[in-house]
């Protein structure tokens, strides 16, 4: 009697990954994502490598984890890969106070952030 299997949530050409947790904003992360939207992995890779950002190294993370999953489950050919989607999203924010002048308290926002990246199976022409 067990549950039903859950249905896919990406097409039969794609596998994702999802990085949650991810210290720093939203927006600057996105800057790191929009520059692997739409490239090839490999290139994708490469640019990553080289981003002088810290949130580069997370999203590189998450994009070996998405061709890893392409490859072990779905047999994806890992040569034919690009990145169809790099979404971005917030998380929880921690919220800190700093004391200030005359009893008065300063708000310090710590964000947190999510990312999802899709790699597709293009067909070489």
């Amino acid at each position: 009697m067990g549950k039903a299997k859950n249905p896919r949530r990406v097409a039969e050409n794609e596998a994702y990954a999802v990085g949650t947790m991810l210290r720093g904003s939203p927006q600057k992360l996105n800057l790191v994502a929009q520059t692997i939207r739409g490239l090839p992995v490999e290139k994708a890779l490469a640019s990553l490598t080289f981003n002088r950002r810290k949130a580069a190294r997370d999203v590189k993370k998450v994009l070996e984890s998405a061709i890893a999953n392409a490859e072990n489950n779905h047999n994806l050919d890992i040569d034919s890969l690009v990145v169809a989607e790099a979404s971005v999203g917030k998380s929880l924010v921690l919220k800190r106070w700093r004391a200030r002048a005359r009893g008065r308290v300063g708000r310090i926002l710590k964000p947190f952030s999510r990312i999802r990246i899709v790699v597709r199976e293009v067909q070489e022409n």
